[in-house]
């Protein structure tokens, strides 16, 4: 019987909400993008060494939760991630995936769809590499989908990881650069726990192109203080009936069930991000609720096609650019859906 030889990148996030892989040389006789991914094994890693176990009784269990084709390797090679297990059976207290996947089984018959803008700056040894060695650039107004080399940094490498996300399978819908120099965004959609999947791998494949370049990927909020926008990752929702005909009142109601849960969200949007939610720079205050019609400076923006065709979807602007899309994606989908504001 011939078997071929797979090199399969096994990918998780660790105790502080990074990402960590390694290669697993594995055999099989075939194995291409519409396998089930159950038939990849289990491994483990030491969990001592990424904040999620003690050194006495330090295994930590990955289960294969999905896959794409390795942009990287090329060929019969696939990026594969993960999830994180304790030996007794049990989720990891890291895992937030598990109670997501609860989430979305209960409410399948919604067929809720995100499409979630990741926004990001290019650092070297921790600064924007847009920003000269002791001063500051020119104040914002040209870097935003601009052009030319005094506007745009790092478009080679933007350009390679769009393309290295595509050779992967992801569903990416775009890319643009965003309101400060070295600060980019990219989006992508899918439905349900697929989206929150592809975001991180969308991150592992930005961090892995940026090490060819000998730069790293800022996914801090606000990783510049003063009159700097910061970053976030606006996620857009809709459920069946938001997106069918007549759905506007469905999307109006589910925004006012939003705005009662307004500071669990707020607490579950990702660290620091009181520092970006300023009311300024395109946001809302952190501890304030408000929704508008085109508005860039409210918590929740319904865009101007939604109100026009009386259906369609809502953008949620709070989450933090290092928000986890488990947690964020789960949490408006059971708060929108719940039956008691």
């Amino acid at each position: 019987m011939f078997y071929m030889i797979f090199l399969l990148e096994y990918i998780w996030i660790d105790g502080f909400g990074n990402l960590r892989s390694k290669t697993k040389v594995h055999q099989m006789k075939e194995l291409d993008k519409s396998s089930n991914v159950n038939l990849l094994p289990e491994w483990n890693y030491d969990g001592s060494s990424t904040g999620q176990a003690t050194g006495d009784d330090s295994e930590v269990i990955i289960r294969p939760v999905a896959f794409y084709e390795d942009p990287f390797r090329g060929e019969n090679n696939f990026l594969v991630l993960c999830d994180t297990w304790l030996p007794n059976g049990e989720p990891h207290p890291t895992n937030t995936r598990a109670s997501a996947v609860e989430v979305f089984k209960l409410n399948a018959q919604h067929d809720p769809m995100y499409g979630i803008e990741q926004e990001f700056f290019i650092v070297k040894d921790g600064k924007p590499i847009g920003f000269p060695g002791t001063n500051f650039p020119r104040p914002q107004q040209d870097y935003y989908c601009g052009v030319g080399g005094d506007n745009v940094v790092g478009r080679e490498f933007i350009e390679e990881a769009f393309q290295n996300c595509l050779k992967a399978g992801l569903s990416l819908t775009g890319l643009n650069a965003e309101v400060a120099p070295s600060q980019w965004e990219f989006q992508v959609c899918d439905m349900g726990i697929k989206a929150a999947d592809q975001l991180y791998m969308m991150r592992y494949i930005l961090d892995r192109t940026a090490e060819k370049y000998g730069w790293s990927v800022n996914y801090h909020p606000k990783p510049v203080m003063g009159d700097w926008n910061g970053s976030g990752c606006h996620t857009n929702f809709s459920t069946k009936a938001m997106r069918a005909k007549g759905g506007y009142p469905v999307i109006l109601d589910a925004i006012k069930k939003l705005g009662h849960r307004h500071m669990q969200h707020m607490e579950n949007y990702g660290k620091d991000n009181h520092l970006r939610m300023s009311g300024k720079h395109e946001t809302a205050r952190y501890d304030h609720f408000s929704y508008g019609v085109a508005d860039r400076g409210s918590s929740i923006r319904i865009p101007r096609t939604t109100e026009r065709d009386e259906c369609g979807y809502f953008e949620d602007r709070r989450p933090a650019s290092n928000m986890d899309p488990y947690v964020v994606t789960s949490m408006i989908l059971d708060t929108v859906t719940s039956e008691h504001e």
